[in-house]
Parts: structure tokens; C-alpha cells; sequence
């Protein structure tokens, strides 16, 4: 079995938790539930689904559970053998105001928060790693965003390609992120997904679950 085909991927996920003018955030759902449903679906060949984690809407909240589940992927690839498997990190955030999906293309070095996180932190300008210089540095995502959009979209989905993650959490989670993608030879993915009352549940998690699936495809 091994010799056929490219290794399987490995997709880790997380999500956030209700935050300032959001009491219920649809990630949370979507995350939380996201393996029960994948495996009533059909889990796609060669696609393993990792951990799914919900995380604090607060920058350093979120950040250190974050490494966490970083390090432990990592831990695992390296105990396999070399190359053995592919890992990549998808995101999910909401914006509220949303009515479409949007792939995030890259995160800005930039922390300032149009409210207080969860830990009643809000920064004003702030480098999120002074050592990478300005606050205007970005980082890239190396999964190729447009390809996955224009596949969802043949899907039927509604959804974007967007280059701007915003300032506060979710940009400054996927900089984290994207950082440590690029650091060691994996990948790392933000999509952002409206409120439930804009795309309903059911919707939002076959959208989670195509996505995943082209992922799988495409990387």
C-alpha cells in the first residue's frame, strides 16, 4: 500500500471560541464536530484527519495551545520515516459581517485589535515577531489559494480569495502559524466563514469537509 500514490496528508484544525459581539462562533461547531461528520461522509482517500482544537480568542491565549498541537505534529512526522507524510494546518475563523468564505492568502506582522481579545489585550501596531522587522512584513501561504478557491466555487460554494486576514486574532494566529509552516516544511491554511444565520450549519460543514478534501487533492 505504501508505494502507491503520494503519502497520505494529514490535516490538523482548529477553531476559536465566542468572542466580543459573537456569542456562539460557527468554528467552534464546525470544528468541534468536524470528525463525526467526516467519518459519517467518508473519510477521502488518503486524508487523515488530526487533532481538531478550538482556541482562545485572545492573541497569547490562543497562541501557546497552538504550539502545542504545532510541536506534536511535528513530533509525530519525525518519529515516521522521512517524508513519510504530509501535514498541513487549517484554520477556521469567523468574520461576522461576511456572506461569502474566504481563503486568506497570507498574514500581516501586525497586531492591532479593533477590541479587546478574550484576555483583555488590544494592541495598537504592534510587530507580532518584532525579530521579523516591520509591521508591514507578510507571509505567504504556500498552498496555491486561488486553485482551491475555483474548485470550491465549481462545488457550488460561495467563496473568495482574500489577502487581507484582518489585524486581529485569526491574523495574528495564522502569522504564528505560517511562520511555523515555513519553518518546518509543512503547511498552513486560513479560512475565514460567516456567521451561521448568513450560511447555515449544514452548509458550513460540507464546506469544511470539501475543503479538506481538496486539500488533500491539490497538496
Amino acid at each position: 500500500m505504501g508505494s502507491e500514490g503520494p503519502p497520505a496528508v494529514t490535516i490538523h484544525v482548529t477553531g476559536f471560541k465566542k468572542f466580543h459581539g459573537v456569542s456562539e462562533n460557527p468554528t467552534e461547531t464546525i470544528v468541534s464536530n468536524l470528525r463525526e461528520y467526516m467519518k459519517k461522509k467518508g473519510m477521502p482517500k488518503g486524508l487523515i484527519l488530526g487533532s481538531c482544537n478550538i482556541l482562545e480568542t485572545a492573541g497569547h491565549g490562543a497562541v501557546a495551545p497552538l504550539y502545542q498541537t504545532l510541536q506534536s505534529a511535528i513530533s509525530e512526522k519525525d518519529s515516521e520515516s522521512a517524508n513519510s507524510r504530509r501535514i498541513i494546518w487549517v484554520h477556521f475563523g469567523v468574520n461576522s459581517g461576511a456572506t461569502r468564505f474566504a481563503i486568506e492568502q497570507q498574514a500581516v506582522n501586525e497586531a492591532t485589535f479593533r477590541c479587546p481579545d478574550e484576555m483583555g489585550w488590544k494592541p495598537q501596531k504592534v510587530p507580532i515577531f518584532p525579530a521579523d522587522g516591520e509591521i508591514s512584513r507578510v507571509r505567504e501561504t504556500s498552498i496555491p489559494v486561488e486553485e482551491i478557491t475555483r474548485t470550491l466555487a465549481k462545488k457550488g460554494y460561495e467563496v473568495i480569495t482574500s489577502d487581507d486576514a484582518g489585524r486581529f486574532v485569526c491574523n495574528y494566529v495564522y502569522y504564528h502559524s505560517l511562520r511555523f509552516a515555513e519553518q518546518n516544511g509543512t503547511k498552513s491554511l486560513f479560512v475565514h466563514v460567516p456567521l451561521f444565520l448568513t450560511i447555515d450549519e449544514e452548509t458550513q460543514m460540507q464546506f469544511a469537509a470539501s475543503l479538506l478534501e481538496v486539500l488533500a487533492t491539490l497538496c
